[in-house]
């Protein structure tokens, strides 16, 4: 890459903004608890939310095994040696922020905090000003072409 092309970050933003997410859900969880669905319906969720974090786990394993497979950095602040494509790639841009997403969501189902309903989808933006549009910057100016075809046959998130 030449001087004049985005960089990588230096802060590794997305652990921090879901960390922050994580600690604001839970303190605003215990000092102002919002109502929960009970009875069925909440038996429901918090089945559903243990689906959410056996998705997370799959999506983490997966996601990390297809990039060390690729023999590319995991980390989000180094300019990746190759552009994966293929496994949870081929379905998301970003299965790891969805995971930290959907991990957030399926700890509210399961806890019944509904603050990390909203702070899910509040980090899931952040992640995606702070992090993934200079990510994408990166991707385009390393990979062109190849990256812009991937971009538009595969969402960001979902």
């Amino acid at each position: 890459m030449t001087e004049n092309q985005p960089k990588a970050g230096l802060i590794p933003w997305p652990p921090l903004i879901y960390t922050a997410a994580i600690a604001i859900s839970i303190a605003l969880g215990l000092l102002y608890p919002l109502p929960w669905i009970g009875d069925l319906l909440g038996d429901i969720l918090f089945a559903a939310g243990w689906v959410a974090l056996f998705g997370v786990a799959a999506l983490w394993f997966t996601a990390i095994r297809t990039m060390i497979r690729a023999k590319t950095t995991l980390n989000p602040n180094a300019v990746p040696d190759h552009l994966v494509t293929t496994g949870p790639f081929g379905i998301t841009r970003n299965p790891m922020y969805l995971a930290n997403t959907l991990l957030l969501i399926g700890v509210a189902f399961v806890s019944g905090i509904a603050w990390f309903l909203p702070l899910a989808f509040i980090a899931a933006y952040a992640t995606q000003k702070v992090a993934i549009e200079g990510e994408e910057k990166v991707l385009a100016a390393k990979f062109g072409k190849k990256y812009r075809d991937y971009a538009k046959r595969v969402r960001r998130w979902i």
